[in-house]
């Protein structure tokens, strides 16, 4: 497949912070907690900063996002240099491209799949309500793809790797990921359960098979604008805005099937797409050696 011509095991990383000796699983716990507060806040100051002085429109949001997004990623890049003395393989430039691209088209066919299977039970009314504006969706898209991937994937997923191996690296990112939306609004314990397996392990899974993290950024970014923006559903909880259709789950259909007021992915249906994906992802890095490769 594709992802064997530009993909590479997870870098971990063994130097400076990260070198072998004693308490390396400590260090890179703190090491962790560090580079994630600073890309969270990379992201974060600078935003609020461009919405306080620029004028309120769907473009600027996009471009604050996108602008946002560069200097989040850019952190990371110099904390990585700074404290891990390498080059971040997981941003390579060169995956960036074909990786995203790659993970767009699968989160859109991924959530359309969800959307296809609530329908055909009568589980979702889908009504196309026609052309909206998409600034909102994509400004949203962009990030939750990338400041969440980042902090998630190659901060928390990888260091934690790093620090204890890759199947209790698995389990804490993706336990984090959902257990993150239970502020949303609508949230669940259930709800809480689905993004965790759905996304969490799935999202992992494209990272560990190629070690890049544009893939998960893709697909992370492709879900939430398909689900907002194309079928106007309710993504985590929230509004995103307008949007080229409404889908409302219909009445008497029970919760756990249609995700209620949180959303499609509160559901059996997504739960059943994401963990497919995921598993089949997961024994395609297993198949890769980016487990046994890797010390």
């Amino acid at each position: 497949m594709a992802f064997e011509s530009w993909g590479a095991p997870v870098a971990l990383g063994d130097r400076r912070v990260l070198h072998p000796g004693m308490l390396r699983w400590l260090r890179a716990l703190g090491w962790m907690v560090l580079v994630g507060f600073l890309c969270v806040l990379s992201f974060g100051v600078p935003y609020s900063t461009l919405d306080h002085f620029l004028p309120d429109s769907g473009p600027i949001d996009v471009a604050s996002n996108l602008v946002c997004a560069v200097i989040a990623l850019g952190v990371y890049t110099g904390l990585v240099w700074f404290g891990e003395a390498r080059a971040p393989a997981e941003l390579a430039l060169k995956a960036a491209l074909p990786g995203l691209f790659c993970g767009l088209v699968i989160g859109a066919l991924m959530f359309a799949a969800v959307m296809g299977i609530m329908s055909v039970f009568g589980f979702y009314d889908i009504v196309v309500t026609g052309p909206a504006p998409a600034w909102k969706s994509v400004g949203s898209a962009i990030e939750s793809g990338v400041l969440e991937e980042l902090l998630l994937r190659a901060v928390i997923l990888r260091l934690v790797w790093r620090a204890f191996g890759p199947w209790i690296a698995f389990a804490a990112s993706a336990v984090l990921f959902g257990g993150g939306h239970l502020g949303n609004p609508n949230a669940s314990m259930f709800a809480a359960v689905c993004i965790a397996v759905e996304a969490g392990i799935m999202l992992a899974a494209f990272y560990a098979l190629t070690g890049r993290l544009w893939v998960s950024v893709g697909v992370h970014a492709a879900w939430n604008f398909t689900q907002g923006y194309l079928f106007g559903a309710a993504v985590s909880g929230t509004d995103f805005g307008p949007s080229i259709a409404r889908s409302t789950a219909r009445p008497g259909v029970a919760e756990y099937l249609t995700g209620g007021a949180f959303g499609p992915e509160a559901s059996l249906p997504a739960l059943f797409v994401g963990a497919l994906v995921g598993a089949g992802v997961l024994w395609m890095a297993w198949k890769a050696g980016r487990f046994s490769k890797l010390t």
